[in-house]
């Protein structure tokens, strides 16, 4: 076997008999070994990459470079953590104000613990300002809608 360095280790693949290379085949790896560098005709200059010129700012600046605009999907990843981290908040204000509460609701009374009353309460709250929310937008939306005079 023929090393890059071209001394033999051993049998090559042309000592072993009906291992003849025909004419336009590729050579055995052995054949091949040694310097594998490209000659001077192979050789391609690279060119620098075009720099944009005048595009408002001074030329020394370094605004717009590096700066990645946001997107839809990254806004998603931030409001999914943030939901997360309130989750794990109110899980643990739960999961600490288990102390039974009695609720009277419009002659109806209940017991129940604490945070879970609260946690019902803030929702029913949530839920009326969406509703005035939702109404407001569609008053807004039919108000758009009409032709100016």
């Amino acid at each position: 076997m023929t090393h890059a360095r071209g001394d033999a280790t051993g049998p090559t693949s042309q000592d072993l008999p009906g291992t003849e290379v025909p004419e336009g085949a590729l050579e055995p790896a052995e054949q091949r070994a040694g310097d594998v560098r490209p000659g001077p005709e192979e050789v391609t200059p690279v060119r620098p990459a075009p720099t944009r010129v005048g595009t408002g700012s001074s030329a020394g600046s370094s605004a717009g470079r590096g700066k990645a605009r946001p997107t839809r999907i990254s806004g998603t990843w931030v409001a999914v953590i943030a939901g997360l981290l309130v989750l794990t908040v109110l899980l643990v204000f739960i999961l600490q104000n288990l102390d039974p509460a009695t609720v009277h609701f419009f002659g109806a009374e209940g017991s129940l613990p604490l945070a879970i009353a609260m946690l019902f309460s803030a929702l029913g709250g949530a839920a009326l300002v969406a509703l005035i929310g939702g109404a407001r937008i569609l008053q807004l939306r039919k108000q758009a809608r009409r032709p100016r005079r």
